[in-house]
């Protein structure tokens, strides 16, 4: 029998409160922030992990890869990801793939999956992750693959080499169902994300019999810490001259906390006076974040 092959794209961003900037190069200095798997990712995760459950209890096989690009720190989340049920983790790290814009993590993502893992049936992702929020690399990993793609799935349904997906799209319900292989992008508000057990966290240290060989080319340029797979730019096939920073079509030109002005008016005058002066100048205002029509009263001879 076939094994269904899910890959589960996740990403490590940094925590809200930690946010180190590079205006130089206009990226994120993700080395020096301490992170956490992407809440969007979480989700897909859990989204792989039930579709894995209804297969097994049909006795048919199904195999999870946690796919991650990042720094070598990122090797953290995809351990989480193997506490709570992925079989194997496989992160992309090289200095010369740091940097990358939307357009060239999805071809990265892209090189490992075709080179690696063409067999693959279904690629999960998170809608859009916490750091950047662009939406973009799902639907263009994709295009990369030249597979099928749905996005914002609230839930996931196989039959037989096709899949149901159910979503929410500008207040209308949608069902639509797709041919495998193919990639779904999972809605931020769909799957809660179960707890992390114990015994988990010690099978994603010490187990390493699920992990799989790699061809001999390929462990050349890959090393392994425990049972997470760690793949460099070489390992890809990348140009020897590529560089992310560079290479990306991308360019942030500025990054910068808005700021918001406001101006103090003082209303003075008898208390029935200065309540008509209030609506008369911002009843609409009030109206508005109120939803109710608010009417002013003339105390005039009263």
């Amino acid at each position: 029998m076939k094994t269904f092959k899910i890959i589960i794209c996740i990403k490590q961003v940094p925590m809200v409160s930690e946010l180190p900037w590079d205006a130089k190069t206009g990226t994120l200095k993700r080395e020096l922030a301490q992170g956490m798997m992407d809440p969007s990712s979480r989700r897909a995760v859990e989204a792989g992990l039930q579709i894995k459950e209804i297969r097994s209890a049909a006795g048919e096989h199904t195999q999870i890869i946690a796919l991650s690009m990042g720094p070598p720190m990122a090797a953290e989340i995809l351990y989480q990801a193997k506490a709570v049920g992925a079989d194997k983790g496989v992160l992309l790290s090289d200095r010369r793939m740091a940097g990358a814009d939307t357009f060239l993590t999805s071809f990265i993502l892209a090189q490992y999956i075709k080179r690696q893992e063409p067999d693959v049936d279904l690629v999960l992702c998170g809608s859009q992750t916490s750091d950047s929020e662009t939406a973009q690399v799902g639907p263009q990993l994709a295009g990369e693959l030249c597979v099928p793609a749905i996005g914002y799935a609230s839930d996931i349904k196989l039959q037989g080499n096709m899949v149901r997906v159910q979503r929410h799209v500008d207040d209308f319900l949608e069902i639509l169902e797709m041919d495998l292989p193919g990639l779904v992008t999972i809605d931020q508000g769909a799957y809660d994300p179960r707890y992390t057990s114990l015994g988990g966290v010690q099978d994603a240290f010490y187990n390493a019999e699920d992990t799989a060989s790699e061809d001999t080319a390929f462990e050349d340029a890959a090393s392994e810490e425990g049972d997470i797979v760690q793949v460099d730019a070489k390992g890809l096939g990348l140009d020897p001259a590529f560089n992310a920073v560079k290479d990306s079509p991308t360019r942030i030109l500025d990054v910068y906390s808005p700021t918001t002005q406001k101006e103090n008016i003082v209303l003075k005058g008898a208390p029935k006076i200065v309540v008509d002066q209030l609506f008369d100048g911002y009843g609409k205002i009030i109206s508005s974040a109120m939803g109710k029509d608010l009417k002013t009263h003339s105390h005039t001879g009263e």
